[in-house]
């Protein structure tokens, strides 16, 4: 038999670095979960990569037990990654900061691929596209 789900929390935690402090130690003490082994369990499976916020969903079920899903990083992370940037432009219409080839989309794309609503490789990387441009960022 299935177990029974009690909730589903959404966090952005910082890769290898879960710790019983807010946001994650309030957001799950509320469901009785062990929060020590939650931050263990997150922190092994993440080390490899730090450095990024990572969505992630926390399903807890009944018996105060839990898994969770790690979705890859925002886009806007890793393209900020790719190009060596430290933020986006403050009027992106207006000044472009960087330019990021057609190839590094494309990369980023394909990491984004499982989270992203659409299989089409072209779609993806206009999606993409889009978060670089609203970032200040030319498309080359």
């Amino acid at each position: 038999m299935a177990k029974k789900i009690k909730a589903i929390v959404k966090l952005h935690i910082l890769a290898g670095k879960a710790t019983p402090a807010p946001p994650v130690g309030p957001a799950l003490a509320q469901h009785g979960v062990n929060i020590g082994e939650f931050t263990k369990q997150f922190n092994e499976a993440t080390k490899d990569k730090m450095g990024f916020k990572l969505p992630t969903e926390i399903i807890i079920y009944e018996n105060r037990t839990f898994e969770f899903k790690l979705h890859q990083p925002p886009a806007s992370a890793l393209i900020k990654q790719a190009i060596g940037i430290e933020k986006g432009s403050g009027t992106p219409n207006k000044q472009t900061i960087a330019t990021i080839s057609r190839a590094q989309l494309k990369e980023i794309a394909e990491k984004k691929m499982p989270d992203l609503n659409t299989k089409d490789l072209d779609k993806a990387i206009k999606t993409v596209a889009g978060t670089a441009k609203s970032m200040g960022i030319k498309v080359e």
